[in-house]
């Protein structure tokens, strides 16, 4: 008599290729504070994902990371329950399984039954169910419906329900606000384009390459601002031999900007070529700085306390006029006399957050107190460093006013300083702000919302 056989586990089906890179990228972003601008480029290589598929994860990728805020709170009403009560794992797959059901084109089919399949692999049948509970109930509606129940109101709250409509956090969204002021109206454009997928900016080394002879060589168009840069169509920029060979930087084009008004900005006595660049990891704005300033004999001091940023500043600057050294900016125990410094503080990063996808979640209010006492301390000790008639250009990635405005009027309070109009060394850039400083954004200029204030050193008060 043959015996029954023993009922078996369903054999379940993996992710393919492309939601796998997503899946893990997100755990990496979850367990480890990855960045995934950062960990899905190396997956890709390492799987030699390419194509459609690569595109795919990306999008995936991307797309989950900035919306988690909004993801969060419907599956949290799917759910019936919170989602720091669900297992980290678990909301990973029911993020990227809901982004797939009410941001993509993806079949709601494929989307719950691939999610539902790794559930199964990741655990077992029973939290697979609670998965496939889950995500059918999303599938019911769509976004605009979803929006529509959870969203604070728009008439009672405007800021936040723009923040919930364009998955950030409402006091991101309300920093964006009070930083475009009489224009805040513009916010729901801003928003939108912290959504969209950025361009990727090259730039020319001067004396290295033109920017024309870069677009022909990677088939990229020349950028409108600055002249050193390119907007990169398509591929993999750490691929293309001119990055390699360190003839271009993938920089963005605001970034480009703020090294290049330190260059223009008018000094009173003679610019004796002595160049510091305070806060320098790394190593985008001190090579462009050291190129413009070849010519004329300049030479860059670049000040990185961090030992891996020490390193890229020192590969990113090869062959160029540029000293490392491995000290904090606020006691970097340099003799004062600098011509130039550039202060490219530490900072939210807020104005970047479409090019890091996964960091509107990771910041809180509470960094930006703690920052801005950072940039302070930086910016005093830039002015000490810097010979009366000397210039300061303090920047910043991010619009926050406490980071921005906030930190220059201390200075100006408190040290011989004149700010200078910055918004004329930003030219042709327009559209930068009412002065004396100057604020890009990504809605109107397509750059990473960069913000710079220079200041002239004056004698003793």
């Amino acid at each position: 008599m043959t015996r029954p056989d023993k009922k078996r586990r369903p054999r379940r089906k993996p992710l393919d290729p492309a939601r796998q890179a997503a899946f893990d990228v997100l755990r990496a972003v979850s367990e480890r504070d990855a960045y995934a601008n950062l960990a899905l480029p190396a997956i890709l290589r390492e799987r030699g994902i390419t194509g459609l598929d690569a595109a795919f994860a990306t999008e995936l990728t991307y797309g989950t990371c900035r919306s988690q805020g909004l993801l969060d709170a419907v599956i949290a009403a799917a759910a019936g329950r919170p989602v720091d009560r669900i297992d980290a794992v678990l909301l990973d797959l029911l993020r990227l399984g809901a982004y797939q059901i009410l941001r993509t084109r993806v079949e709601d089919h494929a989307a719950v039954s691939t999610t539902v399949e790794q559930a199964g692999i990741e655990f077992d049948t029973a939290r697979a169910g609670f998965v496939n509970g889950v995500l059918r109930t999303i599938a019911r509606r769509d976004e605009g419906s979803w929006v529509e129940e959870l969203a604070p109101g728009a008439q009672t709250d405007p800021v936040g329900h723009l923040a919930f409509v364009h998955a950030h956090p409402r006091w991101i969204a309300q920093a964006f606000a009070d930083a475009l002021g009489a224009r805040a109206g513009e916010l729901r454009e801003l928003l939108a384009s912290d959504d969209a997928r950025p361009e990727v900016h090259l730039a020319a080394r001067p004396g290295a390459l033109t920017a024309a002879e870069l677009a022909a060589q990677v088939g990229g168009t020349e950028g409108r601002y600055s002249p050193y840069a390119v907007y990169l169509r398509e591929g993999d920029p750490g691929e293309l031999a001119a990055v390699r060979d360190g003839k271009a930087l993938v920089q963005d084009e605001g970034s480009q900007l703020v090294a290049r008004a330190l260059t223009l900005a008018p000094l009173d006595g003679a610019d004796g070529g002595r160049w510091l660049d305070l806060c320098a990891g790394p190593g985008g704005k001190t090579a462009l700085l050291a190129a413009l300033g070849q010519p004329a004999g300049a030479s860059v001091t670049a000040v990185e306390p961090a030992a891996r940023r020490a390193e890229l500043v020192e590969r990113n600057t090869a062959g160029l006029p540029v000293e490392v050294l491995r000290v904090d900016g606020r006691e970097s125990g340099l003799t004062p006399g600098f011509d130039r410094v550039l202060v490219d503080a530490p900072c939210t990063g807020l104005g970047a957050l479409r090019r890091r996808p996964e960091a509107r979640w990771r910041r809180r209010p509470g960094d930006v107190p703690q920052l801005a006492k950072l940039q302070r301390a930086l910016l005093a000790s830039a002015i000490t460093l810097t010979r009366p008639g000397g210039v300061v250009l303090y920047a910043t990635c991010s619009p926050h006013l406490a980071e921005t405005t906030g930190v220059v009027a201390d200075a100006v309070r408190r040290y011989p300083v004149t700010p200078l109009d910055t918004r004329e060394l930003f030219a042709p850039a327009e559209d930068t702000g009412e002065g004396p400083s100057a604020q890009l954004w990504p809605h109107r200029h397509g750059t990473d919302a960069m913000f710079a204030a220079a200041l002239r050193v004056d004698g003793p008060r």
